[in-house]
């Protein structure tokens, strides 16, 4: 597994990609060991992997409810690429990952919020301490920009350009693009960067952004808390996460009447196809106009033969 996540490393693929694949490798490897004395790729067999698949889809989470198909399908392609690097080195026959077959996901629209609804988000954020200011800080410039949550938590002081209003993000692949941040994400980040990041540092060697009461980068695990806390402020109806405000970003631009080409460029996406979904949010927005204002739609005009 080491030689497999040094790999990934040399391939420059991102650090979050390389974090799941360790975590969700690893628990493949225990589960290999404690169910079938599996340690070594030769003993590796198909009806092992198929046991594999079923014993994920039984597990429950921390509520209790059956895994999301999208949760089985991470863990499923972290070993895919586990078994691909071992096939690729001559260690298992490639046949083996036909025993590991993806979930079928269903084709949702994916969860936004309205702009009303994410600004009482944000304005609700406590700002009477570090912590909250960071968060407004955080978030604020999550939907203004889009940006991935590892790209965020991944951003270092010296990635943020005040004088062009611009932040350098490091995507997926460690593909480097630059995003600009809007007026209100700016002045919250500068506000912070001076007056409360100074309080949390530990050791001025420390060069992220944003950094949790010991002075460390902020973990995902982190962010996913405080963005849960803040949004339970609000009563909403779908779950909030930090992906959300980057769907909400993108829905809200799509919805103003920006150019396509230039929300896939701000997102980070390689095509056009990635921002499908929330086209098709937008011609559900046409369609409930038309239910409100065409006059054929209306109750009285729905009742003639």
């Amino acid at each position: 597994m080491a030689s497999h996540l040094a790999y990934a490393r040399a391939l420059r693929q991102s650090r979050y990609t390389v974090r799941t694949r360790a975590y969700h490798g690893g628990n493949f490897l225990d589960w290999l060991e404690t169910h079938y004395g599996v340690t070594t790729p030769d003993r590796l067999r198909r009806e092992h992997l198929e046991s594999w698949t079923k014993h994920l889809a039984v597990q429950t989470t921390w509520h209790g409810l059956p895994p999301k198909p999208r949760t089985l399908n991470k863990h499923i392609e972290s070993t895919r690429a586990f078994l691909s690097y071992l096939a690729e080195h001559h260690l298992v026959m490639a046949s083996l990952l036909a025993g590991l077959v993806y979930v079928k996901e269903p084709q949702l629209l994916p969860i936004v919020l309205r702009h009303e609804q994410t600004r009482e988000v944000l304005r609700r954020i406590p700002t009477t301490n570090a912590t909250g200011w960071r968060d407004r800080a955080m978030l604020e410039l999550l939907y203004s920009t889009g940006i991935r949550a590892g790209e965020l938590l991944g951003l270092d002081v010296a990635d943020v350009d005040f004088t062009s209003a611009t932040a350098r993000v490091f995507g997926k692949g460690e593909k480097e693009r630059t995003v600009p941040i809007g007026k209100t994400a700016l002045r919250l980040l500068e506000n912070y960067l001076r007056g409360v990041r100074p309080f949390l540092l530990r050791d001025p060697r420390e060069p992220a952004l944003f950094i949790n009461e010991h002075g460390k980068r902020l973990s995902y695990a982190a962010l996913l808390r405080r963005v849960h806390r803040h949004a339970g402020r609000v009563a909403l109806d779908v779950t909030v996460t930090p992906h959300t405000f980057r769907r909400s970003c993108a829905t809200e631009m799509i919805r103003g009447g920006a150019n396509l080409y230039h929300v896939k460029d701000l997102l980070g996406h390689e095509t056009l196809d990635t921002l499908r979904h929330y086209v098709k949010l937008n011609v559900e927005d046409i369609r409930e106009t038309l239910r409100r204002c065409h006059p054929r739609e209306r109750a009285s005009d729905q009742r003639e033969p």
